[in-house]
Parts: structure tokens; C-alpha cells; sequence
């Protein structure tokens, strides 16, 4: 007999020894269904048009994708403490005009502000965001302070920015005409890139490791999940819920203005119906991703898959020319699905 003890097998060997059963095969692909359905269309897409996968189209898609990984990040905080942002687009498109109007070249002939002087770059951003973040503060009062279900509470404000975004637009002497003539040190944020990196895409993975840290690093990350997972006991064990849940909308109204404004700065331009559905987008990304809709799951990693993924299928779809109102059927059955999938888990874990 040997002296040796045995050792038990490590997690990853005892994971894969689980998955390769007919149980556990069969839980694998009922967990990973919605991707592995992705990923069967990719291929699909692949097969019908080999250029898909050239490196300009990979590149087209990790730029379109960068600022949807903002906004889908953003809108994760919310979704972990169990609630939703509807008002996430309208805020996109709010900091996109804010910003835009305020960017345009001095010699342009159509300004929104004929007479304001060349403002350095940072002033309108930082005006665009604290505009947004002043809508985030409004959700997390209402919902924290006044107990309004989030979708009544960001339904409201939805209507109440686009509103607000539409009059601002409509301002003489622009009279709601698309903001153009933006100058190149803005649009440089949307369209440059530093050694190669696309400037966009350094934004992207800034905001990724900043909310990782903030979720996994910080006191208030553990709240998050902490209120997500239970808002009862959260409370009992001392969690300021009303402070929390104020600060993640605040939050994740700044990263909805980071994503508006570099929409602006990538396709040179803004108009008030600049960001609508892309809150159904962000939601999508989570869902796909791994964020419950019930609160307290979900990861970062997840987030970012799931906007990638999501951004490969509409880029993809849109490259071999399918209509693109089949898109939002396919994006609303994946938003559905996702949900369908993420509430049976829930069930059964119950």
C-alpha cells in the first residue's frame, strides 16, 4: 500500500469528469443554449461569407463593440441589485447632442451655438456627463427612496431626457437639424487610435477594468451583489441599500454619457434619437452574458462576451443583407430567451 495520500482531483479536472456525462452534458448545453446558438449562427454567417472573419471586419466589430461594452457595463450595475434601466439610450443620445453641440467647428456654418469660442475638449464631455449622471441620481432616489418599481421609475425618466433632449435639440438656431461639422480633436476620440489601438477600444478596456475592480475590489461591489441577492438581508446587515442603489445608477448614467459621447465622436454627428433601443441592446449583452435579471450574478467577463457576441451577429447579418428589421425580431427573441433561460435556473435553484 502507499504512503502516498491520495489526492482529490482538482476542481477543473472534477468539472470536466461532470461535463462529460449525459447529465452533465445535457445541463451544459441547457446553461449555454442562447450561446452555443450564437455561435452556430456565426458559423453560419462565416460559411456564407468568408470575409466576415478578414481582419477589417474583425477590426469594424471590436470598434462597434466598444462603446455597447460601455453602455452594457453600465447598465450590469443596475441589473445586479435586481432592477433595470430603461432610460440607459435616451441618456446615450443626450450626452451625444450635449456633447456634439458644443464640438463643432468655429468656420462650420450650421452651429448649434453660433458664438460660442472653441471650448477645450474635456469641458463639453464633462458637462455631457454630469447632465446624465444628474438623470442616474433622479432613478436611484426614486427607486431607493420612494420604493417606484425600477421599470416604472426609468420608464419615466426615459420620457422625461428624451423630452428634455428634444427641446435642447429643437433650439433656435438648430431647429432639430442633425449636429454635423464636429472638429477633429473630438472626432479622434471616436476614430483615432494610439499605436495601432483604436482610441475607442482603449476606452472599452479602461471602463472594463474599472467596473471588474469596482465589482470585485471595492466595499460598494460587494454591496451590489449583496443587495442584489437579497435587499432584506443586506439591509439588516447594516448595508446603506439607499446609498447603494443611488450610486449604481449614478454609475451607470456615466458610463451610458462615456458611450454617447464617443458615438458622437465615431460617427461625427448626433441627433435626439441617437441611442434609442440601445438600452434593449445593453440588456441583451447581460443576459447573454450571464447577468441575472433577478439580481446578484453575474461577472464582467460575461458582459463583455455577451456584447461582443451580440455586435458579431448584427454586424453579421447586416454583411450579408438581411433586412435589418429581421433584427430587432432576432434581438427581441434573444432578449426573450435569455430571460426564459436565466428565470428557469432561478426556479431551480429555488
Amino acid at each position: 500500500m502507499s504512503d502516498k495520500t491520495q489526492q482529490p482531483p482538482s476542481k477543473a479536472i472534477a468539472y470536466f469528469r461532470r461535463l462529460f456525462t449525459k447529465h452533465g452534458m445535457i445541463e451544459f448545453v441547457k446553461d449555454k443554449a442562447l450561446l452555443i446558438a450564437l455561435i452556430i449562427m456565426m458559423a453560419v454567417i462565416t460559411i456564407r461569407d468568408p470575409n466576415f472573419i478578414s481582419g477589417n471586419s474583425l477590426l469594424s466589430i471590436l470598434v462597434q463593440s466598444s462603446t455597447k461594452i460601455i453602455i452594457a457595463l453600465g447598465i450590469s450595475l443596475v441589473l445586479l441589485t435586481g432592477g433595470v434601466d430603461l432610460s440607459a439610450g435616451r441618456m446615450v443620445g443626450f450626452a451625444a447632442v450635449i456633447a456634439a453641440s458644443m464640438l463643432q467647428n468655429p468656420g462650420y456654418s450650421a452651429r448649434f451655438f453660433p458664438n460660442l469660442p472653441a471650448l477645450p475638449v474635456i469641458l463639453p464631455i464633462l458637462l455631457a456627463i454630469l447632465a446624465v449622471v444628474i438623470f442616474g441620481a433622479l432613478n436611484g432616489i426614486l427607486v431607493s427612496r420612494f420604493h417606484i418599481p425600477p421599470f416604472i421609475a426609468t420608464l419615466g425618466t426615459m420620457i422625461i431626457v428624451y423630452g428634455i433632449n428634444s427641446l435642447y435639440f429643437n433650439m433656435e438656431p438648430n431647429r432639430s437639424q442633425p449636429i454635423g461639422g464636429l472638429r477633429s480633436d473630438f472626432t479622434t476620440l471616436g476614430t483615432g487610435d494610439i499605436l495601432g489601438i483604436p482610441i475607442v477600444v482603449i476606452f472599452a478596456l479602461v471602463a472594463i477594468v474599472g467596473i471588474w475592480v469596482l465589482l470585485n475590489r471595492t466595499v460598494l461591489g460587494k454591496n451590489i451583489y449583496a443587495v442584489g441577492g437579497n435587499k432584506e438581508a443586506a439591509l439588516v446587515s447594516g448595508i446603506n441599500v439607499m446609498l447603494t442603489l443611488i450610486l449604481v445608477y449614478v454609475i451607470a448614467a456615466s458610463m451610458y454619457g462615456l458611450g454617447g459621447i464617443l458615438e458622437a465622436a465615431r460617427t461625427g454627428g448626433a441627433t435626439n434619437n441617437y441611442g434609442d433601443g440601445y438600452e434593449l441592446d445593453a440588456i441583451a449583452a447581460c443576459v447573454v452574458g450571464g447577468v441575472s435579471t433577478t439580481g446578484g450574478v453575474g461577472k464582467v467577463s460575461g458582459i463583455v462576451i455577451g456584447a461582443l457576441l451580440l455586435t458579431i451577429i448584427t454586424y453579421g447579418l447586416t454583411f450579408i443583407g438581411v433586412d435589418p428589421q429581421w433584427q430587432f425580431v432576432i434581438k427581441g427573441l434573444i432578449i426573450v430567451v435569455a430571460v426564459g433561460f436565466d428565470i428557469r435556473k432561478y426556479i431551480m435553484k429555488k
